[in-house]
């Protein structure tokens, strides 16, 4: 006999590809996650997973088992998002992810007067630079760079174009230069993301090469790269918006920008509930009365709770 509810531990391990790792995701004890595993495996006579080059792999068996778990969690999942749709009442919690960049420093803020009209609403938020699976709900909003994402039934909305440019510390340039050209970072040591990023040092600018002298740092986090060009390391790209936060740095190459689209997106399913679609209009109103400080690093309505009226003019 399968008790279902060992399923999530299947797709768990397959997914992090440790019994550690999937008892992280999972919320449970590393010792549970094994135990349940090998209870499963005994009870259906056959290896769900095997060992190789220190991580698990699901066996031939274990990729018939995993393809009908994700089915039923699927299932289960529009079960959920379809009770959720009929939920009419503006109370419960609301689940917000974004990544660092995108909401660590903005999402608390925005979200603030909402939680003030409604108090019965519980606000979360999830900084993660991983996309949330939206139809399994982990997320019921999301603010994704780039467009809405690969899966059916989202619903996305540009609602801002976020610009970077280079940036440096201003004695660090005093004591090295200041580019003039493009082809002057060739001089210059660099502050660059060790991983994927939004807003990464470019490989070219028009059909020149940029290729800095050294990179003194890397970082995973948008808001460690930024201190990392406030602290003197080097040159780096950062949007205009984190720019503003440092007086310390100064624009390099002004002429010289990158641009991303920002989305707000949500499944079709969940933007029925009251609460989430009332969220969601508050985040689409919150973003467009900003977007020049998501644009080029202008004054924020909502960091610096700025009068109507000035609200009003940074709008216009």
């Amino acid at each position: 006999m399968i008790e279902w509810s060992d399923l999530p531990v299947v797709i768990g391990i397959a997914e992090a590809g440790s019994y550690t790792q999937a008892a992280r995701v999972l919320g449970i004890s590393q010792p549970t996650v094994g135990r349940r595993i090998q209870a499963l495996e005994s009870r259906l006579g056959a290896a769900i997973f095997e060992r190789e080059d220190g991580n698990l792999h699901p066996t031939a068996f274990g990729l018939v088992v995993l393809e009908h778990a994700r089915r039923m969690q699927d299932e289960a999942a529009a079960i959920a998002r379809a009770a959720i749709s009929q939920d009419n009442s503006l109370s419960g919690p609301i689940v917000v992810t974004a990544s660092e960049g995108a909401g660590a420093d903005w999402l608390p803020k925005a979200l603030k007067p909402f939680s003030d009209d409604h108090p019965n609403i519980q606000v979360v938020i999830n900084i993660d630079n991983a996309s949330a699976n939206l139809a399994q709900r982990q997320a019921d909003i999301a603010l994704r760079w780039g467009g809405p994402g690969n899966q059916q039934s989202l619903i996305g909305r540009r609602v801002a174009t976020v610009k970077a440019g280079f940036y440096a510390e201003r004695r660090y340039l005093d004591i090295h230069g200041r580019p003039k050209r493009p082809e002057d970072l060739a001089g210059h040591a660099a502050v660059m993301w060790n991983i994927t990023a939004p807003f990464a040092w470019p490989e070219t600018i028009g059909d020149l090469p940029i290729t800095p002298d050294r990179v003194a740092l890397e970082a995973n986090s948008p808001n460690a790269v930024i201190a990392g060009i406030a602290a003197g390391y080097g040159i780096g790209v950062a949007t205009h918006r984190m720019a503003r936060a440092r007086p310390g740095i100064e624009r390099v190459l002004p002429d010289w920008d990158t641009e991303l689209d920002l989305w707000l997106v949500v499944h079709e399913d969940v933007r029925r509930s009251a609460r989430i679609r009332a969220a969601y209009d508050h985040l689409v109103t919150m973003v467009e009365m900003d977007r020049g400080y998501f644009e080029h690093g202008g004054a924020s309505c909502v960091l610096e709770n700025l009068p109507m009226r000035q609200r009003e003019t940074v709008v216009a």
